[in-house]
């Protein structure tokens, strides 16, 4: 049982420390996609991929929304989870 609880407060952290951390040193950031960063040239070529515009529901749009907003809910949950089971197996 105590390796479950500690999978999912890693499953936690990770969700809502390590995944913001990580896009914002990208480049998808709260305030839009830094110039010259990692996030800027894939926004980039899903704009020319993309005939100018990036599609909706495509990679870049997706990161950058998580970047701006953070992970929903149901995404916190789910990697809280998927920390405990990795605890579970590993440990």
């Amino acid at each position: 049982m105590a390796k479950l609880l500690i999978g999912a407060v890693v499953g936690l952290g990770g969700a809502t420390v390590g995944v913001p951390l990580a896009l914002g040193a990208l480049g998808f950031t709260a305030a839009g996609i830094a110039a010259g960063s990692v996030a800027a040239g894939m926004m980039s070529s899903a704009a020319t991929a993309g005939g100018g515009a990036v599609a909706t529901g495509s990679l870049v749009a997706v990161l950058q929304s998580i970047g701006a907003a953070g992970l929903s809910t149901a995404a916190t949950a789910a990697s809280s989870a998927t920390g405990a089971l990795a605890a579970a197996v590993l440990f």
